[in-house]
C-alpha cells in the first residue's frame, strides 16, 4: 500500500512489553484494594466459595510432529516456534470468566500445540501455507485479552493447532505526516503506537480498557471501541487500509479515503476474528497530540434524565472526548470504592475535553455543561473526571483476584436506538438479577453508558456475586439469560467484545440465516480447509453447531 516510509530519526520498534494480569497464566495476582474487600464482605457475607489459584496449570500434551516444527522453523527461523510448555502456557486462550475459572481446574488445560512468532507478513503466509498443507489450525494472537472466546486453541477437524503469536511484528512500519497515516504491524499493542507516534507528536486516541496489552490488529479484527470513542471514534473508524494473508493468498485493502469500488472489502475482515485470515498491517488515521485537557464531572437524579441529556448534547453535535454516565448502583459502589460515599448521589457523569488549546478544550466543556444543567445535573468538579481516568484500565485484572475470595466479577455489554435504551436496561438487569438469584445468590449489577452516537449509545454491565459451588454453571446461566434479553429487547449481542466462540450462538438472531450464510461463503473462499481459528464468528459444522441457546 502506498504510504511514506518511517523517518529514520522515529524508532521503527518499540520495547517489548511486560507480562502481567491480562496474560493467559500470571502467578502474580492483582492486589484487592482495601475498599473493594469492604464491599466483598457485604456481598458475600458467610455464603462465598473460593476457588483455589494453581500454581500453573496443568497443559494436554503437544500433538505436532517433529517434521511440523521443522517446517514452521523454516519460516519463521530458530526460536521462533516451539512447543515449550512455559510459552504454551501464556496462549491458552483469553480472559473471561470462564476462561480464568478454568484454569483453576485441576483437569489438564487445552493449549497450543506449539508458538510460532512471524516477525511480517511475509512470514504469516508461509506459516499459513505451511499449516494448510498439513492440516494445522491457525489461532491469531496478539494480547490474548479476548473476552468471548475469540482466542481459544480449538484445533476443530484439523490435527493440531498453533498460536500464531503476532508479538514480533510490532513496528511502524511507515508513517505519512501529509495525510496523517501511520502504518503499523499488526501485532503493536496500543501502549507501543503511543510511544511510537508520540515521539513525532501524534497520537491514534484508543484507549479500551484492555489498552496496556492488546494489539493493533486485534482491535480491528474485533471492532473494538476505546473509552475516548466520543472523541476519536470507534477503532474502525480509524483504520484506512488494511494488509491481510489468507490461506488462498494475500489482500491489500484501502487506498483512498473514500471510494465507490463496490462494497468496502475492508468490512469483511474488521471484525473477522481471525476466521478469514490474518491481519498483518493496519494502516491507521493519526492526530496531532492535543495541547490542552480539561476536565468535568455532574450528577444527574437518575439515569434517565443522564441518558435524556446525553441523547441531546450527542444529537446537538457536542464532542467531548469521553463521556459516561453510571447509573445510580454503579455511582454508589464506585463512590464507595472512592472513599467518597457521601457526597455522591443520584448518577454520575464523567467527561474530558481536548483541544488545540485550553480555550477550545473549555468551550466544549461549557457548551455540555448547559446542556446537563438543562436536565437537572449539578457539577461535582474536575476531581471525579480525574480519578476515573487514573483508575480506568486496572479493574480487568482484579476479576481473577476476586475469585480468589469467591466473588464473581464480569461484564458484558450491548447496544441499542435511545427509544430502545430503557426498556434494554431494564430487561438485562432483571435477567442477570433473576438468574444468579435462582442460582443461590443475590448480585449487584451496575450499568453505565460509555459509547455513544446521534441514534442510540451502548450499554455496559458489571455483575458482582458470590460464586456458587457451580461457578461455571452459574455465570453460563446469567450470560445465558442476559443474551437471550438483549436479543428480544432489540439490542446487539455485542458493542465492542466480538462475537468470538461465546456469542457465536445468538449471532444469527441478529443477522439472519442469509447473513450466516454469508459469512460462511466468505469463509469457504478464502479458507477452503477451515484452518483459521476454528470455531470463532462461525461454527465448525453449522449442522451439529447451530447455536443452543439462541433466542428462539
Amino acid at each position: 500500500m502506498p504510504t511514506t516510509p518511517a523517518p529514520d530519526a522515529l524508532p521503527a520498534t518499540p520495547a517489548p512489553r511486560e507480562r502481567g494480569p491480562w496474560d493467559a497464566w500470571d502467578p502474580e495476582p492483582a492486589r484487592l484494594p482495601a475498599a473493594a474487600r469492604a464491599i466483598v464482605a457485604t456481598v458475600v457475607p458467610g455464603k462465598a466459595h473460593p476457588v483455589p489459584r494453581r500454581a500453573r496449570p496443568a497443559l494436554t500434551p503437544s500433538h505436532l510432529g517433529d517434521e511440523d516444527l521443522v517446517a514452521l522453523t523454516d519460516v519463521v527461523g530458530a526460536g521462533n516456534a516451539t512447543r515449550d510448555d512455559d510459552v504454551r502456557a501464556l496462549h491458552l486462550g483469553g480472559k473471561s470468566t470462564p476462561d480464568l475459572l478454568r484454569r483453576r481446574l485441576d483437569d489438564p488445560q487445552a493449549a497450543p500445540d506449539a508458538v510460532v512468532s512471524p516477525a511480517d507478513h511475509a512470514e504469516v503466509a508461509g506459516v499459513l501455507r505451511v499449516c494448510d498443507d498439513r492440516s494445522i489450525a491457525v489461532v491469531p494472537f496478539g494480547g490474548g485479552t479476548s473476552v468471548v472466546g475469540g482466542v481459544d486453541p480449538v484445533p476443530g477437524a484439523h490435527r493440531a493447532v498453533i498460536a500464531l503469536d503476532l508479538r514480533r511484528t510490532a513496528s511502524l512500519r511507515a508513517l505519512d505526516e501529509v495525510s496523517l497515516l501511520a502504518t503499523f504491524g499488526a501485532g503493536t499493542t496500543g501502549p507501543q503506537a503511543e510511544e511510537l507516534l508520540g515521539a513525532r507528536g501524534y497520537t491514534l486516541g484508543h484507549f479500551p480498557q484492555s489498552f496496556v496489552y492488546a494489539s493493533l490488529g486485534g482491535f480491528a479484527a474485533t471492532r473494538s471501541s476505546g473509552q475516548a470513542s466520543r472523541g476519536y471514534g470507534r477503532f474502525d473508524d480509524l483504520v484506512h487500509a488494511l494488509r491481510v494473508a489468507t490461506p488462498r493468498g494475500d489482500l491489500d485493502l484501502g487506498r483512498a479515503p473514500a471510494s465507490a469500488a463496490g462494497p468496502d472489502l475492508r468490512e469483511l475482515f474488521l471484525g473477522s476474528e481471525g476466521a478469514f485470515g490474518v491481519l498483518t498491517e493496519v494502516t491507521v488515521r493519526i492526530r496531532p497530540v492535543p495541547a490542552a485537557t480539561a476536565y468535568r464531572a455532574w450528577t444527574f437524579p437518575d439515569f434517565a434524565s443522564g441518558a435524556a441529556a446525553f441523547r441531546e448534547a450527542t444529537q446537538r453535535g457536542i464532542r467531548p472526548t469521553v463521556l459516561r454516565l453510571s447509573d445510580e448502583t454503579e455511582t454508589r459502589v464506585n463512590a464507595t470504592l472512592g472513599g467518597h460515599l457521601t457526597r455522591l448521589r443520584g448518577c454520575l457523569a464523567v467527561a474530558t475535553f481536548e483541544g488545540a488549546n485550553a480555550s477550545d478544550a473549555e468551550s466544549t466543556r461549557d457548551a455540555l455543561d448547559t446542556v446537563f444543567s438543562a436536565h437537572g445535573a449539578k457539577s461535582r468538579g474536575e476531581d471525579p473526571a480525574r480519578s476515573w481516568e487514573r483508575g480506568r484500565f486496572a479493574s480487568p485484572g482484579l476479576r481473577d483476584t476476586l475469585m480468589d475470595v469467591g466473588v464473581l466479577a464480569e461484564t458484558l455489554e450491548t447496544a441499542t436506538t435511545w427509544a430502545q435504551l430503557p426498556a434494554l436496561k431494564r430487561a438485562v438487569t432483571e435477567a442477570l438479577s433473576a438468574s444468579l438469584t435462582a442460582a443461590g445468590t443475590k448480585p449487584i449489577v451496575m450499568c453505565h453508558i460509555s459509547h455513544v452516537y446521534p441514534a442510540g449509545a451502548s450499554l455496559y454491565f458489571t455483575v458482582v456475586a458470590a460464586l456458587t459451588d457451580d461457578p461455571q454453571g452459574q455465570w453460563a446461566g446469567a450470560k445465558d439469560a442476559a443474551s437471550r434479553a438483549i436479543g428480544e429487547s432489540h439490542g446487539t449481542i455485542t458493542h465492542h467484545h466480538a462475537v468470538g466462540r461465546d456469542h457465536r450462538a445468538y449471532l444469527e438472531f441478529e443477522i439472519g440465516p442469509l447473513g450466516v450464510a454469508v459469512l460462511r461463503a466468505v469463509k469457504a473462499t478464502l479458507d477452503p480447509n477451515g484452518i483459521m481459528n476454528p470455531g470463532a464468528l462461525i461454527a465448525i459444522d453449522a449442522l451439529t453447531e447451530a447455536g443452543p441457546g439462541a433466542p428462539a
